[in-house]
């Protein structure tokens, strides 16, 4: 008995010491964490992709991997929605595979959106914009970031962003609407705004966007193509999720009032009419949640893949067969029926899932990065001549 006090002092010293040491990290993220370990037990065998094309995976580990932005150097930094993350990925020994991954955030408020410009990292959560100056000198310990913009809506139902920088210099910023169907007061909501890299300028672009949480603009054109997800509770078959394109700022299309260009909206849709709202470039199915979209400007696909846009479907999560899950391609030239690219996330006899593909950046190589918030990877997909 005389030495239970002893070993009940050592005990509580112990619980202080971790005490401290979660409380440090909760401050100074961990330092990067080295991997040698890239299998990560995933299927990939299911996935069916055209002749002559691999996939791999490129990253794992990385959990939530939402929205990517992929630096001049390499580094990949990868932001996350329900984990609150945000990460830098490097390929050190240049093998093709990530060995090094940084947590740059931690305990954010849905960061998902990143972007990359001149040396800083721009980072989306709900209600505000970040930025971390000159990141790659110190991903190791990258201090507290800049708050560029914080007058965005707190409402997180649609709040999570997609972020990118215009060929205009200008960082677009979507609000999506606060709820599944509502005819919002509040204008900033439903559309896609823009401000100046200092957060300051900020004005609405389009209108009558449901949540849009990916977009790019065509290599030559310069015209912004995005991503929509239709209304839920209508049905398994309607609406349809769409992809956009603007030629000019100034467009409506169509949200709360039309759905996928021709179904007026049973409650917000009377006294409207479809026509006089943008219609979508492309049908992209029924609650299949299209999110991420790239046009492929490289040199490693086959030529009948240059210049087409990739889309990643994440997949419906309230239908009852599932649908979605997977990456389509629509040849903005010629046909605007998407077309399968990579599919077998989704097993459709068992109504199963594995793997929900989220964005999609291109590498110097040619070769596409795809993320996945399920499997907690990034994939690379390369095509490989017989």
């Amino acid at each position: 008995m005389k030495y239970l006090k002893y070993i009940l002092i050592v005990i509580a010293l112990l619980a202080v010491a971790a005490l401290f040491i979660k409380s440090q990290y909760s401050i100074n993220p961990p330092k990067a964490i080295t991997s040698t370990k890239y299998t990560a037990g995933l299927p990939l065998d299911k996935l069916q992709l055209p002749d002559g094309f691999q996939i791999e995976v490129y990253a794992e580990g990385v959990t939530n991997a939402r929205s990517m932005s992929l630096s001049p150097s390499g580094t990949l930094y990868v932001g996350t929605r329900s984990k609150g993350n945000v990460y830098a990925l490097q390929d050190t020994n240049k093998d093709g595979k990530i060995d090094k991954q940084y947590t740059l955030l931690t305990k954010g408020n849905m960061p998902n959106g990143v972007a990359f410009k001149d040396g800083d990292l721009y980072v989306a959560e709900v209600n505000r914009i970040l930025k971390f100056e000159d990141i790659e000198s110190k991903l190791d310990n990258p201090g507290k970031p800049i708050i560029v913009n914080d007058s965005y809506p707190n409402e997180s139902h649609h709040g999570w962003k997609y972020i990118a920088f215009g060929p205009d210099d200008k960082l677009y910023v979507p609000v999506g609407a606060p709820c599944n169907i509502c005819d919002e007061e509040n204008e900033i909501f439903n559309t896609i705004t823009r401000i100046n890299t200092d957060g300051t300028g900020r004005e609405i672009v389009h209108d009558g966007i449901r949540n849009t949480v990916g977009f790019t603009w065509h290599p030559e054109t310069k015209d912004l193509w995005f991503t929509d997800n239709g209304r839920d509770w209508l049905g398994d078959e309607k609406p349809e999720c769409e992809l956009n394109t603007a030629k000019q700022d100034g467009n409506h299309y169509g949200y709360p009032y039309c759905h996928q260009g021709d179904i007026l909206d049973p409650e917000f849709g009377e006294g409207k009419n479809c026509d006089d709202y943008m219609k979508p470039f492309a049908k992209m199915g029924p609650h299949t949640a299209p999110l991420g979209c790239e046009f492929y400007t490289k040199s490693n696909f086959p030529e009948a893949y240059k210049g087409q846009i990739f889309v990643c479907r994440h997949g419906s999560w309230n239908r009852k067969k599932k649908i979605g899950y997977d990456v389509m391609m629509v040849d903005v030239d010629n046909n605007n029926e998407p077309k399968v690219f990579i599919a077998g996330w989704l097993d459709e006899a068992a109504d199963d899932v594995w793997g929900r593909p989220v964005d999609i950046e291109l590498m110097s190589d040619g070769s596409m990065l795809i993320s996945d918030d399920f499997a907690d990877v990034i994939y690379r997909v390369y095509y490989e001549k017989g």
